[in-house]
């Protein structure tokens, strides 16, 4: 089975410059696996690689989707793999970045082969607001072995699941053990970048000024002239949110400041949490080593 290579890690723990150097010493292509940096219209916010870095060696998959356009970790996982093996067609090893938990899952354990219907979506949750639990009813009516393994009040996960037995007439556990049984999987060696939490939420601030200072606000003021609903999905990440609130004078600018870094902190902490639960990972603190030993580590587990 091909191996497939997989640099994940909190928010400014150094993905970026850490893949770049592998990839060159390593013979890799790198492989956007970021929820954020795949849209088009983010750049600043989300710290995707400048063209220059992007050069250096080659990039897939970064600033692809319009943030219009409604993308899943299912839609994800077919442009992932279709890049993987393109990139391992050139003889080339395929190196997935990024910080994104969900998208590892997606990857290793296989995902639902059923695209999310936005509109059907919707609906359900207009359903939900006038009528507050009736999804929870339906669903027990319709599929009650997947009632009980979802709490109440998770109404996302409530809504996949109707959103998979209408669409395919079948229940959502049935959907899951034909997509284990035919779906196509890689070797993934996962590689879980940390760092002491003192020099990590000091790189999360400095990189929260550095974003303000080389023009974020002035790329959010863009999307927005452009015409972009400040209420999309995609403009509800960490940066540009808070930068709306100060565009729309809800918030101060010492306060949005403020706001970024905190929640770029927390963030960070629920992705070492979501990280700790991903099986077969070598965690690797970076504080505690250097990028020497660090690419020898890679190197002998991986190659």
């Amino acid at each position: 089975m091909n191996k497939v290579l997989i640099i994940a890690g909190p928010t400014a723990v150094g993905k970026t410059e850490i893949s770049i150097e592998l990839a060159q010493k390593i013979n890799g292509e790198i492989i956007c696996m970021d929820s954020r940096q795949i849209y088009k219209q983010l750049n600043i916010g989300t710290a995707r690689p400048s063209e220059e870095e992007e050069i250096s060696v080659p990039h897939h998959l970064f600033g692809v989707i319009d943030i219009q356009d409604h993308f899943t970790a299912f839609d994800y996982k077919f442009l992932a793999e279709r890049k993987i093996s393109e990139v391992l067609s050139r003889n080339r090893i395929p190196i997935l970045v990024g910080g994104t938990g969900l998208y590892i899952d997606a990857l290793k354990k296989g995902f639902l082969n059923v695209k999310s219907d936005y509109g059907l979506r919707t609906y359900l949750r207009k359903l939900e607001t006038n009528n507050p639990g009736i999804l929870r009813k339906i669903l027990v009516n319709l599929d009650p072995e997947r009632a009980l393994k979802i709490h109440p009040n998770d109404i996302k996960r409530i809504i996949r699941a109707l959103e998979i037995f209408i669409i395919t007439g079948n229940k959502m556990g049935d959907v899951i053990k034909v997509n284990q049984e035919n779906k196509k999987t890689y070797d993934y060696i996962i590689f879980i970048i940390d760092r002491n939490r003192e020099e990590l939420h000091q790189r999360i601030n400095s990189r929260v000024e550095k974003m303000l200072e080389i023009g974020l606000i002035d790329e959010t003021k863009e999307i927005l002239n452009f015409g972009y609903s400040p209420n999309l999905n995609a403009l509800n990440t960490i940066g540009y949110k808070e930068v709306i609130q100060y565009l729309h004078r809800q918030i101060d600018y010492e306060s949005m400041v403020h706001k970024i870094k905190v929640n770029t902190r927390n963030y960070a902490r629920r992705q070492i949490i979501y990280f700790r639960k991903i099986k077969d990972k070598k965690w690797i603190n970076i504080s505690e080593t250097d990028y020497e030993n660090l690419y020898n580590i890679i190197r002998n587990r991986f190659l």
